[in-house]
């Protein structure tokens, strides 16, 4: 049984799409990552609670398939702000919010990190050089 679970969820991992515009957040590589932590020896993998991994199997496969999309229609593709489905997932890309980060930087954080030692042995040497300062 466990071999018939494993593949299964092979095969919602092979049909669920990767956004690459999402580095580090995408769901379709989370889910990847979770399926190979969980079925570590493959179909020889033991399921110490198989109610819950049906369960759970049966609630991506709803959320793949456009379960709840197409059971509740919404009369407009529209949000409240009236942007596009393209546009918010524009907004929501790993480097547009990097970008929003980065603004939202202070002018000291900037100044701060251009001019800031990259690593501890720098570091150090800068703070051996403030200690041999002749002090005035």
């Amino acid at each position: 049984m466990a071999a018939s679970r494993y593949r299964r969820f092979l095969k919602l991992c092979e049909e669920w799409p990767v956004d690459e515009t999402k580095r580090g957040r995408d769901l379709g590589a989370y889910l990847r990552q979770r399926v190979a932590q969980a079925f570590r020896e493959g179909e020889n993998t033991q399921i110490a609670e198989p109610e819950a991994c049906d369960q759970m199997y049966e609630s991506l496969a709803r959320l793949h398939s456009n379960y709840y999309k197409h059971k509740y229609p919404r009369p407009r593709d529209t949000s409240f702000s009236g942007l596009s489905v393209e546009e918010y997932k524009l907004i929501l890309s790993t480097d547009t919010l990097e970008e929003f980060k980065e603004m939202n930087k202070g002018m000291w954080k900037k100044l701060q990190e251009k001019f800031a030692p990259r690593n501890p042995e720098e570091k150090q040497k800068a703070w051996a050089r403030s200690l041999s300062r002749p002090r005035t």
